[in-house]
């Protein structure tokens, strides 16, 4: 809402130089001595309000206005509030307490929803019988308040999402990830933030400062807001949100907010290791693929960063809810009785090493095999990079569905044991990653003279549960 400064309008302007113009020696100004009586005595007009806005009135300080709106009667509120769109009862609930509950009203946003969706030719059988069965009255009465509020901002920010599934369908031959992932992040105007607390209860939200889109990553950071310390922190949490197109201040926009990682004190306590860092922060990592850069000699944050796989990216960032995350329908291939090795072969590899500006080695690898040297590719690669990077490893299963997705930042540390191989001269390093579901370790060399790594080792190891569940098997 803008507020008008005082002063004189256009068209009074355009009046007054328009008039007729009358010398000053035609005409005096008088100016009275005392102010002009009223016809109506005070004294009356006093007397013909009611007592309680008499005793008000007296007993307000000069200056103070009166509040006319909280003085009505809530039917004579909630009649004015039926009559407002979307936009101005999700704004006038900012105005006060009293407002704020009356705009909740189920019945208003049940009408608004109706008007909106239940009578919308787009939408399909199916969802008719959804929406018939959400506007019944029963149903009215036993949800809670504020639902249908909530299901009109998450049906808005998520309506359109079969339009954006059929984008997806569009699979990158090279990274066996949909096409159009980017695309479809950059359309939807999906955002990220996070949510901190320290352990006083303090909470502060903020969004993210610079994203960077990889073949099959992408990764965030925040860097602005007042970050408590490092050592106060309790909960971490990680959320895609989308925001509902309407006319509202950008500070108060309504938008859906998907839960994506959150971390406890314990996890944050127990988890947190130290990867890399420089002469001025020190990076701490924290599960799942998350990173703090911490001042050295100090406990205060500089930023924090995460990156996050393609696979069902969208659906985790907009499908999810505040306090759950989005819950990945299992795929199984269909069981194969005749080949014995079933789940043991035909996999494909597709891994990235890449910082917050540039893809440092990209590699792809098909028809792996789980027995010592049935793998197949050019396994040496040469590229340049400091003690830490991302990696994001993509492994499809020999019907070309992703088996394993993993993007987290790891580190590059020097090799104690000996050489992998004796036909490179120079240090080995080692660059390695482990969770429940398998391991990663690649062996790299440093060629001096070239100045560059050389990758000369790249084993992947996947769990026998991990295997037996997504298969059907026993192994």
């Amino acid at each position: 809402m803008t507020t008008k400064s005082p002063g004189t309008s256009p068209q009074r302007c355009l009046a007054t130089n328009n008039a007729k113009r009358v010398p000053l020696t035609q005409k005096k100004a008088t100016v009275p001595s005392s102010p002009v009586p009223s016809r109506v005595p005070t004294k009356r007009l006093t007397s013909l309000l009611p007592r309680s806005t008499r005793h008000a009135a007296s007993a307000r300080p000069a200056g103070c206005t009166q509040n006319h709106i909280e003085q009505l009667p809530p039917e004579i509120l909630m009649k004015i509030l039926w009559n407002l769109d979307a936009s101005s009862l999700y704004c006038i609930g900012y105005v006060n307490k009293l407002l704020y509950k009356l705009a909740k009203n189920n019945a208003m946003w049940r009408k608004i929803y109706s008007a909106k969706y239940g009578e919308s030719k787009k939408l399909k059988a199916k969802h008719m019988d959804e929406v018939v069965e959400k506007l019944s009255v029963m149903k009215v009465q036993e949800r809670p308040g504020g639902y249908w509020r909530r299901l009109y901002f998450r049906t808005v920010a998520g309506y359109n999402h079969t339009k954006w599934l059929k984008e997806l369908r569009t699979i990158n031959p090279f990274t066996g990830l949909p096409s159009h992932t980017e695309k479809v992040l950059r359309e939807q105007h999906v955002a990220w933030e996070i949510t901190v607390c320290d352990r006083s209860v303090c909470e502060g939200t903020f969004e993210q400062s610079h994203t960077y889109y990889s073949d099959s990553s992408v990764t965030l950071c925040w860097t602005n807001g007042s970050w408590p310390a490092f050592h106060q922190l309790s909960t971490i949490q990680l959320h895609g949100v989308k925001r509902v197109p309407l006319k509202c201040p950008s500070a108060i926009k309504p938008g859906w907010k998907s839960l994506m990682a959150q971390l406890d004190i314990d996890t944050i306590s127990k988890s947190s290791q130290v990867i890399g860092g420089d002469r001025l922060v020190k990076l701490v990592l924290l599960s799942p693929g998350i990173v703090i850069g911490i001042w050295r000699g100090q406990s205060s944050i500089a930023f924090v960063m995460a990156t996050f796989h393609y696979h069902r990216l969208l659906e985790r960032s907009l499908l999810g809810s505040s306090v759950c995350p989005y819950t990945i329908p299992e795929t199984r291939p269909l069981f194969d009785d005749v080949d014995p090795n079933y789940g043991l072969h035909g996999y494909t590899l597709h891994i990235t090493l890449h910082n917050t500006v540039t893809e440092i080695m990209s590699g792809h690898f098909p028809q792996l095999f789980c027995r010592k040297a049935s793998y197949c590719g050019e396994i040496p690669q040469a590229f340049k990079q400091k003690n830490c990077c991302m990696m994001s490893l993509t492994l499809l299963d020999e019907s070309q569905i992703p088996f394993w997705c993993v993007s987290t930042p790891v580190s590059m540390v020097l090799a104690n044991e000996e050489p992998f191989s004796y036909d490179y001269q120079g240090q080995h390093f080692l660059i390695k990653y482990k969770d429940a579901e398998g391991k990663v370790q690649m062996d790299v060399v440093l060629l001096e003279e070239q100045r560059q790594f050389f990758l000369i080792n790249l084993v992947v190891y996947i769990s026998t549960v991990k295997v037996n569940q997504h298969f059907g098997r026993a192994y």
